[in-house]
């Protein structure tokens, strides 16, 4: 009878397969190390993990719900549409400078071309109430109607991004960059 998965070591070997695919890459990590770091034989990566790209898959999975759970714990939503979107980027800012190494995996990730449709559409679930909620601030006439939703959403990603990598280099300057960050993404998206 096979003994039953425990969750501790599914989560041992996701932290594992975090630190080893941020410092070897996808390609270049074999699973032999993940399981080493995990502190599991070989063979229990693959009870839990079927594949390389299982592992991968959920890997992806688990970074996008925690960094949505940082973008929308507290979500403020009978509050302003700039106020709620504030709290979704310092959520995004925040997690990003506290989790280096999610966030260069994550990066990874989303170009690999190794992720499954099912994975990409779990992913973007986490974030269907911010998509309604630009949605509904364009139909008003809040947000810039000329401009797609998607590309509202890319935009406050690739500028947060930018954000983080300057706050990291320079923390003294955090808050600087952080509200900068967010009146320069908001003036780009705001009806005038």
């Amino acid at each position: 009878m096979a003994r039953p998965k425990s969750e501790d070591k599914r989560n041992a070997i996701l932290d594992a397969a975090t630190r080893v695919f941020a410092e070897r890459g996808l390609a270049a990590a074999p699973t032999s190390e993940i399981s080493k770091q995990a502190g599991v034989a070989g063979g229990t990566l693959f009870t839990y993990f079927k594949t390389k790209d299982d592992l991968i898959n959920a890997l992806y999975r688990e970074i996008k719900l925690q960094l949505a759970d940082a973008m929308m714990s507290g979500f403020p939503r009978k509050k302003s549409v700039r106020t709620r979107l504030q709290h979704v980027w310092d959520g995004y800012v925040n997690w990003g400078v506290a989790n280096p190494e999610q966030r260069k995996v994550l990066a990874q990730l989303q170009v690999s071309g190794m992720l499954s449709r099912e994975s990409i559409e779990a992913g973007s679930a986490f974030f269907v109430e911010m998509q309604n909620m630009i949605r509904n601030a364009t139909g008003q006439r809040i947000l810039r109607g000329d401009v797609p939703i998607e590309l509202i959403s890319k935009m406050l990603a690739a500028l947060a991004e930018a954000t983080i990598e300057l706050i990291v280099l320079k923390p003294s300057m955090a808050n600087q960059y952080r509200n900068g960050g967010f009146a320069i993404y908001w003036a780009g998206i705001a009806q005038k």
